[in-house]
Order: C-alpha cells, then sequence, then structure tokens
C-alpha cells in the first residue's frame, strides 16, 4: 500500500486548518511588515470587519428546532457551561497567581484569556455528531456558549488585568462585543426565516470564509509581535513548556468533566456531548474578543498564542476520540 502522508495527518486529526495556522506565524515571522498595524490602513481593519460578518453568517445558519430540542437537558448544559466558565478559569487563575513574573506575564494572561473563551461551535457540533453524542444538546451549548462569553469573557479578564496594574474598561469592552458579536448573530438569526436553508445548504463555503479571516487575524496579530519583537523574551523551552500545559489543561477539564458526567449519571451520548462541549475553546471568539480587550496593543501574538495552540490540540485530540467513540 503506498504512503499517503496527508491521510496519515488526518487519521490523526491534523487538518489542513492546524498546518495553515502554523503557515501563517511562519509568514509572519518572515515578513511582519505587511501584516503590521498602520495609522491609517491595516490587514488587521479588513480582518476585524470580516469577524463581524462570521457572527452574522453564524446567525444566519442557526437551526432553532434543534436548540428547542436540546432545551430540556437542563444538567447537562449547567455542567457544560460550569466547565466553560468556571472549572478553566479557576484552573487558569491558579496557574497565573502561582507561575506569574516579569518573563512570562503576556504568555501567562494570554492563558488565562484562553480560559476565559466560550466554547467553540461548528467543531464541537461536528464531533459530537461523529462520536455519536446528543447533537441538539450539542448545537444550544455551543450556540449559548458565545453569547454568555460575549458578558463572561471580558468580567472575567478583569481578574488578572486588574493585578496585572494594567487598566480595562468593562463597558466600554462591552459595548463593543455586543455590537460587533452579539448584533450581528441576533441580526443573521432574524433573516434565518429567509436565508437559512440557503446558508445550511453553503455550509462548506462560510466554513472556509471563517477559516480564511481567523488566519487573517493570526497571520496581522503575529505580525504585530514580530516587528515590535514582543517575543524575544520567549524561549523555544517555553513554547514547549506551553504546549504541554495546554494538554495538560485538556485532560485537567475533560476528566472533571467526565467524573461529573458519571457521578449524574448521564447517558452515553449525553456524556459525549458535555465531554466534547465543555473541554473546548473557540478561537474565532479569542481572535475577535482579543482585538477588543487588547485594542491597540503589540501583544496580541504573545496572547493570542496559548489559544491558537490549545484549538489546534484540541481538533487533534478530540478528533481521535471521536474517531473511537463512532466505533
Amino acid at each position: 500500500m503506498k504512503f499517503n502522508p496527508i491521510i496519515l495527518l488526518q487519521k490523526i486529526g491534523l487538518t489542513y486548518f492546524v498546518i495553515f495556522l502554523l503557515s501563517a506565524i511562519l509568514l509572519a515571522w518572515a515578513m511582519p511588515d505587511i501584516g503590521k498595524s498602520y495609522p491609517n490602513f491595516s490587514l488587521g481593519d479588513i480582518a476585524s470587519w470580516g469577524l463581524c460578518l462570521i457572527f452574522f453568517f453564524y446567525g444566519l445558519r442557526l437551526d432553532f428546532e434543534n436548540i428547542k430540542k436540546g432545551l430540556s437537558n437542563y444538567k447537562l448544559h449547567i455542567l457544560v457551561q460550569i466547565g466553560t466558565f468556571v472549572i478553566f478559569p479557576i484552573i487558569g487563575f491558579i496557574v497565573y497567581k502561582f507561575f506569574v513574573n516579569e518573563t512570562n506575564h503576556n504568555l501567562l494572561l494570554g492563558v488565562f484569556f484562553l480560559c476565559a473563551l466560550p466554547s467553540t461551535v461548528s467543531s464541537s457540533v461536528v464531533l459530537v455528531a461523529i462520536a455519536k453524542g446528543n447533537i441538539p444538546a450539542a448545537i444550544f451549548n455551543a450556540s449559548i456558549s458565545g453569547i454568555i462569553g460575549v458578558f463572561a469573557t471580558p468580567a472575567l479578564m478583569t481578574l488578572v488585568v486588574a493585578t496585572s496594574g494594567a487598566s480595562m474598561e468593562l463597558g466600554s469592552v462591552l459595548l463593543k462585543l455586543i455590537l460587533q458579536v452579539l448584533v450581528p448573530v441576533i441580526l443573521g438569526a432574524c433573516l434565518n426565516f429567509k436565508f437559512g436553508k440557503w446558508a445550511i445548504k453553503n455550509k462548506k463555503f462560510f466554513t472556509l470564509y471563517d477559516q480564511i479571516i481567523i488566519l487573517l487575524i493570526v497571520y496581522t496579530s503575529f505580525c504585530d509581535s514580530f516587528a515590535n519583537r514582543m517575543f524575544e523574551g520567549i524561549s523555544q523551552s517555553s513554547i514547549i513548556i506551553l504546549c504541554i500545559a495546554m494538554i495538560a489543561l485538556f485532560f485537567s477539564v475533560y476528566g472533571i468533566i467526565y467524573t461529573s458526567s458519571k457521578f449524574l449519571k448521564f447517558e452515553n451520548a449525553d456524556t459525549t456531548t458535555a465531554l466534547f462541549c465543555g473541554s473546548k475553546k473557540s478561537l474565532a471568539h479569542g481572535a475577535v474578543m482579543s482585538k477588543i480587550i487588547f485594542a491597540n496593543s503589540n501583544i496580541l501574538g504573545i496572547i493570542i498564542l496559548p489559544t491558537m495552540i490549545y484549538h489546534a490540540l484540541q481538533l487533534v485530540i478530540v478528533s481521535i476520540l471521536a474517531k473511537k467513540a463512532q466505533r
């Protein structure tokens, strides 16, 4: 049988998108001037508007029937949201408080930012479906998580931003997130009755669009950080430790949710949904929220680095787990 490296990468969950994410960082390192911020115009501005459309298209594709079906399973919903907005932040806050210093401050700020983010949407639902989980509950939790995150993420960030000596105007951040995330979702949802079927039919196009915008955000964020030499104090060993820490973070939350699911005597389908939705974090929300919470900052590349690493690892790990559960 002829060896095909692409098939091998896909079997272990390493998708084209993960490879392109890594390529975006390399491109930013090689050519930072193209994507860095300028006073009058930058690629980052285009990406910011593109992110608004991501959430508009998401609202357009909302499946209200499946959301209604998932409403009744309140124990599952509570566990998923506790995992996302309580367990993750507690772990992140403990790590930040005990390990932060002048050298790793920005990196650990990025780790806590990751822990404060909502769960991912499309990949959670797809992987729950592959693993034969509770799809309506997955759709409901993925949808509600993003809405809660608009308010919860900036509120949680005040815990560490305040201790770092920096300042963050919570009201201003909330207003921007509502305008750039919540309003586009609501507008899209209002047009769902007219264009919903068309949007679902062209889901592949919208997925491609989402990925292109996220890649652009990652590229421009890293361009600013590389151009301002923000990575000079971060060693290769620190990046390796960060990758190991992200794997440990994933399995810590995964283990807590699994134990809680067994204690609550969930059926296998509900346990799968709780595990896959409660242990994942959204790179799309991370991209837009980082630009708002850390506006006009040249550390965006460092802030979003843990989220990007975690996103890539969660795709690999959960893809493997989903395929095993499918058998």
